[in-house]
């Protein structure tokens, strides 16, 4: 009875899966491993006017997977872990990872985990006191002098390059200074766009990142298309202001030459 009762209950789930797939435009698998509880709740309870977040297990979604008659849903299977969850919405794949990257927030770093982006430690003023801590501080490479009974960090040194594992030097020193350097949230593995019937394997968003690189995009655009004299309504009051400078010049020159023929005709 115990076993038809669990069976019962996994097909349940099943079925509820399979109807939440074949209704949403998208489905994203995230990591959930180290997320506290608080947070999936609060990141839950934000997303529920647009999306359905779903906590099950490996088994049970390859079932749900194999369910599917076809599409490329199908190629999904070969990312699935346990510690994940399925997000069931209408939005395209990519407006939904953009949620889900504002929606984090930052925790302190443990030994052995991976950061991001690299890690900092700015000059100025500390509340540490000299103590076991200098030896640590050594260990990373960091200028410091002891003022005021105080530890005070001389120069700026990065102890961390992005993707990098933390070390226990690195994470005692991170702790003590309150420098919270490990996204924490639902981080997208996978996404399966229906409407497409497509899997996208890279949609993480880093939205000041992507911007930042947008606009060096476009800084080098704008200056290459300047220096070809490309006409434009970007770079037409640059190409005036070069035409009117050019001309100045131009104006310079031809009048010294007229005065150094008026003295040649003179002299």
């Amino acid at each position: 009875m115990r076993e038809k009762e669990i069976s019962k209950k996994k097909l349940k789930v099943v079925d509820e899966l399979i109807n939440l797939i074949k209704s949403s435009r998208t489905l994203v698998i995230v990591a959930i491993k180290n997320l506290p509880s608080s947070q999936f709740q609060l990141i839950k309870k934000k997303l529920e006017k647009d999306a359905v977040i779903k906590v099950t297990k490996k088994s049970v979604i390859n079932r749900v997977i194999d369910s599917i008659e076809k599409g490329t849903i199908k190629n999904l299977k070969k990312y699935l872990k346990e510690d994940q969850a399925l997000i069931f919405s209408n939005l395209e794949p990519f407006e939904l990872s953009l949620i889900l990257s504002k929606n984090k927030s930052y925790g302190k770093a443990k030994i052995g985990q991976k950061v991001e982006e690299e890690v900092v430690i700015e000059s100025g003023p500390t509340e540490l006191v000299p103590g076991p801590i200098i030896s640590e501080l050594t260990s990373l490479g960091l200028k410091f002098s002891i003022e005021d009974g105080k530890i005070n960090i001389r120069e700026k040194k990065t102890i961390l390059k992005a993707n990098e594992v933390v070390n226990e030097a690195q994470a005692s020193i991170m702790n003590k200074l309150e420098i919270k350097p490990i996204a924490v949230g639902l981080e997208p593995v996978i996404a399966y766009d229906s409407k497409e019937d497509k899997i996208y394997e890279d949609i993480k968003i880093n939205q000041e990142e992507t911007l930042k690189e947008l606009k060096e995009k476009v800084i080098r655009a704008l200056a290459f298309a300047i220096k070809l004299e490309y006409p434009c309504k970007e770079t037409i009051k640059f190409l005036l202001r070069k035409a009117y400078s050019e001309e100045r010049v131009l104006e310079k020159f031809l009048r010294q030459e007229n005065l150094n023929q008026q003295n040649v005709q003179g002299g």
